[in-house]
């Protein structure tokens, strides 16, 4: 498991709201369809409304996300 920061934007209403998240994933495949899962199910933003911009490794010793740090910690 690695920790992906993952930048772009997505559609909020009629304005796009640019955007950083970290999620734990096995690959940049997996962080890309964590990242649309939890934008869908927490925002209620469909795929289509969701640009990614750059897809980023994070070092351990530069997460800044508490859940994605003790996710990897944990299965360490």
């Amino acid at each position: 498991m690695k920790a992906f920061r993952i930048s772009g934007r997505f559609r909020m209403g009629r304005n796009w709201q640019a955007f950083t998240k970290e999620v734990a994933a096995a690959d940049e495949a997996a962080a890309r369809e964590t990242l649309l899962s939890v934008l869908g199910s927490q925002h209620g933003i469909a795929r289509k409304y969701v640009t990614i911009a750059s897809i980023a490794e994070v070092p351990p010793d530069q997460i800044e996300d508490h859940a994605v740090k003790h996710r990897l910690e944990a299965r360490a």
